[in-house]
């Protein structure tokens, strides 16, 4: 133990000395494990990016799909929810959101009357495919009750509007069969530049309760979130349940939906990791070379100062270790700036939501960056110390009376 603490203190005695040339050698390895670090951290963020995206359109995993579906008539959908209820009780779901679209609502706007593209969902819908807001909230459970129904609305809509705060509590006139006065709580943001579709996305049963019957351009499905665990022993007792009894010509299809169920999703999220694996690593190899080149010239301009200190009793092993551990206290104290740079800036909320304007739930910074980023300097000051402390093994007393 004393002699590691003994080689410790002449590695960080010698940092001290040739302060200005371990700065200038070691910003380039503060520069590569900072870029190692944020290519690490980046890809998971931007793997969770687009497994979000995904989930948008299929679900998390695990989602299954129930939809029925009649060969000559519409499936009478308020039959069809009593039994689905009287199916889902021994399952006891967690998430389950019936879904509709496909139905155009006329809005009255100040300047006129809007066909609006219209979705009826459940409040657990949201959960189940990430949904994003740009301002307010998600229907909830109670929303039912309320005397004026919420709606969800796009972006364009609400620029119709003129981009009412909801602190003000907006409403909108909806005419037609489901005609009233809605209240927005929310504004669902653009799915990019081009996107200039009004939309409103309305209370499943706040609809229901307005209208005779569901349009028949508008097929109900229903969404349930299970987990992959789950999925196996679910599923099939599920699609068995509710086909028995089944009035006939109706059938009912049980599917998963989520993107995780197709192996190019995954070959995909594999093929984004080793390229970005493949990039972060030729950085840290250019960092690790330039290192190695200025340790080897520095340890040509150290042998009068290494014959020296042979001279004056300093073992083999002293000398090795004094020079590999000098390199990697060096190295590592390095990556932990760098690492902490990285972690600084990714941690803004502002940066995250211009790289990722899609992310929702936005995960804290990735654990592994960080270790990738720790461990890479380590390798990299073992690596750029070793040579140097093998050519300073081969340094004799009379090499200091010659340099």
């Amino acid at each position: 133990m004393s002699a590691v603490l003994g080689a410790l203190a002449d590695a960080w005695a010698e940092i001290r000395v040739h302060r200005l040339r371990v700065l200038l050698s070691l910003i380039g390895i503060a520069v590569s494990v900072a870029a190692l670090t944020a290519v690490v951290a980046i890809s998971e963020i931007a793997v969770q990016a687009q497994t979000e995206e995904y989930d948008r359109y299929g679900g998390r995993v695990a989602t299954i799909v129930v939809a029925p579906a009649g060969a000559d008539e519409p499936v009478d959908a308020e039959a069809f929810h009593r039994r689905f209820e009287q199916v889902a009780e021994r399952f006891d779901f967690s998430h389950v959101a019936r879904f509709a679209e496909g139905l155009t609502v006329p809005v009255q706007a100040p300047d006129g009357v809007h066909e609006a593209y219209a979705r009826l969902l459940d409040p657990a819908y949201a959960t189940i495919h990430r949904e994003k807001l740009l301002t307010g909230r998600e229907f909830r459970d109670d929303d039912v009750e309320a005397v004026a129904p919420p709606v969800i609305i796009s972006e364009p809509m609400w620029e119709v509007f003129g981009r009412v705060p909801m602190e003000q509590h907006p409403t909108i006139e909806l005419t037609g069969a489901a005609g009233g006065i809605y209240q927005v709580v929310g504004v669902r943001p653009r799915q990019g530049p081009w996107d200039e579709e009004k939309r409103v996305d309305l209370l499943f049963d706040a609809y229901a309760t307005r209208v005779d019957r569901l349009p028949e351009e508008a097929p109900v499905r229903y969404d349930i979130w299970l987990g992959e665990r789950d999925l196996a022993a679910i599923a099939p007792s599920l699609a068995t349940d509710l086909r028995a009894g089944l009035p006939e010509g109706e059938t009912v299809s049980v599917s998963r939906s989520d993107w995780a169920a197709s192996p190019g999703f995954r070959e995909g999220q594999a093929t984004v990791e080793l390229v970005l694996s493949g990039v972060a690593v030729l950085i840290l190899a250019l960092g690790a070379l330039s290192l190695i080149n200025i340790q080897l010239v520095a340890m040509r301009q150290r042998v009068r100062e290494i014959g020296v200190r042979r001279a004056f009793g300093a073992t083999a092993g002293r000398i090795f270790s004094a020079v590999l551990l000098e390199s990697l206290v060096a190295t590592t104290v390095a990556g932990v700036l760098g690492i902490a740079i990285v972690v600084a800036v990714l941690r803004s909320p502002l940066l995250i939501e211009s790289m990722f304007p899609a992310l929702v739930d936005v995960p804290p910074f990735p654990l592994r960056a960080a270790v990738t980023g720790l461990v890479a300097a380590v390798v990299v000051g073992a690596l750029a110390g070793f040579v140097p402390a093998l050519i300073a093994l081969r340094v004799r007393v009379i090499d200091a009376i010659r340099f």
